[in-house]
């Protein structure tokens, strides 16, 4: 079992901590997260190409994409790799966030592990908007908190 843990801080004292727990190569890979004070709404979240935080959260690039396919979401065919839907917060101090996502990796070749993980302050419209940036970003606008996704203990 492999696992990885991304801890995001971000404005307003927003932070969470997501955990990726995969068996082996041919397995989904597990996401749990939880975010403290993340505003009401639902809310993009993505995995973003870089691991760099040295300018703020605009230093991770843009979605993790290796197969250059159109923005999308869970269920939705093409997507990137790092399309991971809305976080729903109904306001309450903590939101908790699970699902089990094929397309990431924590084994090569597109094993997430270096990259960022972003959740942003608009909801991700999943490639389907009318806006000039849906078939790129779903239209989630800017980016709330992150954090660099690295290796955890194994259990």
């Amino acid at each position: 079992m492999l696992k990885a843990v991304a801890v995001l801080s971000g404005d307003q004292n927003l932070k969470g901590v997501v955990t990726f727990s995969q068996e082996n190569a041919n397995t989904a890979v597990q996401v749990d997260a939880t975010f403290e004070n993340l505003p009401k709404g639902a809310h993009g979240f993505h995995i973003h190409e870089f691991g760099d935080r040295t300018n703020g959260c605009t230093s991770a690039g843009a979605h993790f994409n290796p197969h250059n396919a159109r923005h999308g979401g869970p269920g939705i065919s093409p997507r990137h790799v790092g399309d991971m839907g809305n976080v729903i917060s109904n306001g309450d101090p903590k939101t908790h966030f699970s699902f089990e996502d094929s397309s990431m990796s924590l084994f090569p070749p597109y094993c997430i592990v270096g990259r960022s993980c972003v959740i942003h302050r608009d909801e991700d419209d999943l490639g389907q908007g009318n806006y000039e940036d849906s078939p790129t970003t779903g239209h989630s606008g800017p980016r709330l908190a992150c954090g660099v996704i690295g290796w955890s203990a194994s259990s």
